[in-house]
């Protein structure tokens, strides 16, 4: 789920990340320095590293530092040149002109030939990318004009958003495409950096490639402050986190609990995330209680959403208004306010005993890594949920897990993570189409209302097409196919450097190391 960038991305904490670059703080004065090393600290472990093969958003944030995509993304979202110079498009054809002399990172040239390879790999449904639909739709093909470094792209179903999603796709290298084994622990990429050490569940070293002279928009390869190396360090407890944050140890952390609180004042730089962190997803898999509409509305009935957004964001979140990050979505507005079931105990534990729910076992996945405020909101959707007269296994996930059920190999009825996206067309192969191992549907969903506002909303471009979109998002909520429930703030802390963020993740460009 493209890492919050852009594309989807599933994480324990948040998903796939989204959006803006808001906050202060920031070390005043101090100089950028050569020399030095970025450590940031992730939630969970990002697993494969394989770009067209995770869903994972820490996976997407590692993946940035090992490989480039045609477009960059400002701060505000606005598009910029990335391995691209120049790029024009519909809903169904694209065309991008790359710049000359970039390299991958064993010395060979990038050809259109490469980046073409990239987009039909993913767009062709027997390789099963998790990336099809997000960055690249299902059946794409592209061509590539050698001479001119042109790669031209054609999409036999509509996309309102194509040049975005295809220029946000990682593009790999030729003897990663060859043997994808090759990426799992390591990197073919034209990005900065190169993995020089994994460790699963602890680090990754990654080293800056002194010979790298392109990046998005008016990147300068002379520019002071870029780290000769990364260290990312798999630090699940947010506590631990804050203490590495707060003694300079950690450079960058993202914080989603009260943690972030204890890091004020002027060393420190906030770049804030906005986004949908609190759904809930009801497996729709044929058999299962919660496939039965009667089910799922009595559920939400029993459960006071209020009291979960106020629990799961430890108090300092909103309610949700929508399932892309507000911040991000080019579709604005809430479509979520008024097509939720008010809360009610009594008519929700009648309304489940007259569904022939009452006394069923539901198995209820939840987020364990990230976000302190989880366990406790699950707790009380657990004793909710008992009260009103059905028995509820709480099942703790870790990162990797999460990806698990993303493909469809863990058994679960209700999960409680979000998916964090910043268009609303990169949520489509998650809320419906093929599931598992055949497509990233993977609560099996099938809502006819949503399919035809798709479609019609993909038959335009950009904003033209929003209130077929809102139209979608609805259709999903009131449905109760997957229920948003909260919004909060997922600060990006930086300690001893500066930064940007692009789609909610750092943005590897923009790093510059202080003295």
């Amino acid at each position: 789920m493209k890492t919050w960038r852009g594309a989807a991305a599933l994480g324990a904490a948040v998903l796939l990340a989204a959006c803006g670059n808001d906050g202060g703080g920031g070390a005043s004065g101090r100089q950028a320095v050569d020399g030095k090393t970025f450590t940031m600290a992730v939630a969970g472990d990002p697993g494969n590293l394989d770009p067209h093969f995770t869903s994972l958003s820490v996976t997407g944030q590692v993946d940035r530092f090992l490989y480039d995509s045609l477009l960059g993304f400002a701060p505000d979202g606005k598009t910029l040149p990335g391995l691209a110079e120049k790029w024009q498009s519909t809903s169904t054809t694209a065309e991008f002109t790359l710049r000359k002399g970039i390299t991958c990172a064993d010395g060979t040239p990038l050809t259109a030939a490469t980046v073409a390879k990239n987009i039909s790999f993913v767009g062709d449904v027997k390789n099963a990318s998790t990336r099809i639909g997000l960055y690249v739709p299902a059946g794409a093909k592209a061509t590539a004009d050698e001479a001119a470094g042109v790669v031209k792209v054609t999409s036999p179903s509509p996309d309102a958003f194509l040049e975005r999603n295809l220029g946000g796709l990682p593009i790999v290298c030729d003897k990663g495409m060859a043997d994808r084994t090759k990426l799992k622990q390591a990197s073919d990429g034209t990005g900065m950096y190169t993995v020089t050490e994994a460790v699963p569940d602890d680090h990754y070293t990654l080293t800056r490639r002194k010979e790298y002279a392109w990046g998005p928009g008016d990147f300068k390869a002379d520019t002071v402050g870029r780290p000769d190396k990364v260290v990312i360090r798999v630090i699940t407890n947010e506590t631990t986190t804050a203490n590495l944050v707060l003694s300079g140890e950690v450079n960058a952390a993202r914080f989603t609990g009260p943690d972030s609180q204890r890091l004020q004042g002027g060393q420190f730089l906030k770049r804030d995330v906005l986004a949908p962190t609190g759904e809930i997803w009801f497996n729709q898999k044929a058999g299962l209680p919660t496939a039965d509409l009667a089910v799922r509305k009595a559920l939400i009935q029993s459960v006071d959403l209020t009291q979960m957004q106020q629990v799961f964001t430890s108090g300092r979140g909103t309610a949700a208004t929508g399932l892309v990050a507000p911040a991000m979505t080019p579709c604005k507005g809430d479509t979520v306010t008024g097509n939720l079931p008010a809360f009610d105990a009594a008519a929700g534990k009648a309304a489940l005993a007259t569904a022939g729910a009452a006394g069923k076992k539901l198995v209820v996945a939840w987020g364990a890594t990230g976000n302190p405020g989880a366990q406790a909101a699950a707790e009380l959707l657990q004793q909710q949920w008992q009260a009103a007269g059905v028995q509820v296994e709480l099942k703790s996930v870790t990162t990797t897990q999460v990806g698990q059920i993303a493909a469809g190999q863990l058994s679960w009825d209700v999960a409680m993570f979000p998916i964090g996206v910043t268009l609303p067309s990169q949520l489509v192969p998650f809320l419906s189409g093929p599931t598992p191992p055949d497509g990233a549907n993977f609560a099996a969903f099938d809502n006819k209302d949503y399919v035809a506002a798709v479609t019609e909303a993909q038959k335009l471009t950009g904003e033209s097409g929003c209130p077929q979109w809102a139209a979608a998002e609805k259709a999903v909520v009131q449905n109760l196919d997957l229920v948003p429930f909260a919004n909060s703030n997922a600060p990006s802390i930086v300690n001893g450097a500066e930064l940007n963020l692009s789609e909610g993740d750092i943005d590897p460009s923009s790093i510059r190391m202080l003295g």
